[in-house]
């Protein structure tokens, strides 16, 4: 009888376990550490190696690729769509205006093309932007910043409209920047410490020179921007008109990874009035004093882009895996 009885348990725990593999496959599987590792072992050495020789020689990058993330993550998620052409029937999400200024697809291109000659259909665009983006501001330290986890898979639509109605804009107030956050299912806490990825790269003039020149309207300055920066961003933007001029997002820290964006919150420097309105809220201004600490923020950075870099992914037998990542299959 207790044979019997431990056979049907036996039974009903294989039942079980067998019950959820197969829910967990109807919901196409999860990303994890090392998808790679029986598919393409060399996988991700091959992205950093070619991503740590590219920023040796182009500073740029990092930020570039880290937006680049950003902006694919936020536009039907972590899909690689903002990496797709424009086809005759279509005007992808790179024509979009906060995409038009984005840079790094041939380094992409690169690294795939490497891919796909050591493990041809394996490894997915939208996996390489997201170790691309990690590896290129990890060679600063020489280490891995924050662990990707891998298996997304890419998408096949990448639409401008889209891109225009998703990605965050620079002019956005606090509560219209939390919101298009919690639309993603990222926190107050991601936003604001995901915003400290201003601490490296450049802003184009034409995304905040009406802080400048007409914030309301009537040709005057946004009072909250300090005075002596504001001062300083008009000898670098000088019309309302100018949208090729870039300027430094982080003064002094403009190639370096750290947590200066957030001092520079602090004394009112923040380029966009996106950057602005961390300060108007006051459990936004609370996080802000703790980034100030660089271990803090390094600790806390690698955790929202490890929930960033999982919005909406597509994995299991969504999707595709591109041979190209600027056209689908």
């Amino acid at each position: 009888m207790m044979k019997k009885s431990f056979r049907l348990s036996l039974v009903f725990l294989v039942s079980i376990v067998v019950l959820f593999e197969l829910i967990a496959v109807s919901h196409g599987g999860e990303l994890r550490k090392n998808f790679y590792k029986k598919t393409c072992p060399l996988a991700e050495e091959i992205v950093k190696d070619i991503t740590w020789k590219r920023v040796a020689t182009n500073s740029t990058l990092p930020a570039k690729f880290l937006r680049m993330h950003f902006h694919d993550c936020f536009v039907r998620g972590c899909d690689g769509s903002v990496l797709l052409d424009s086809t005759a029937n279509n005007t992808a999400e790179k024509e979009a205006v906060p995409n038009q200024s984005l840079g790094g697809f041939d380094v992409i291109d690169e690294i795939k093309r490497k891919l796909e000659a050591t493990c041809p259909g394996v490894v997915s665009c939208a996996d390489i932007l997201a170790l691309a983006a990690r590896d290129s501001v990890s060679f600063q330290f020489n280490k891995s910043m924050w662990e990707v986890l891998t298996g997304r898979r890419d998408g096949r639509i990448s639409r401008r409209q889209e891109a225009a109605d998703n990605i965050p804009s620079p002019n956005f107030n606090f509560t219209t920047l939390k919101q298009s956050w919690a639309n993603k299912s990222l926190t107050l806490h991601d936003l604001v410490v995901l915003s400290g990825g201003h601490t490296i790269g450049v802003g184009h003039c034409n995304f905040f020179s009406k802080r400048l020149y007409n914030f309301t309207g009537k040709g005057d300055a946004d009072p909250s921007l300090n005075a002596k920066y504001a001062a300083f961003l008009r000898t670098q933007c000088r019309s309302l008109s100018d949208n090729t001029t870039v300027v430094p997002m982080d003064p002094g820290s403009v190639l370096n990874f750290d947590s200066h964006y957030y001092t520079t919150l602090k004394l009112n420097r923040g380029m966009f009035q996106s950057d602005a309105a961390l300060m108007t809220d006051t459990q936004s201004r609370k996080l802000v004093d703790e980034l100030v600490d660089q271990g803090t923020f390094f600790t806390e950075f690698a955790q929202s882009m490890k929930r960033m870099g999982a919005i909406e992914v597509l994995t299991g037998t969504a999707g595709e895996i591109r041979k190209k990542c600027n056209v689908v299959n």
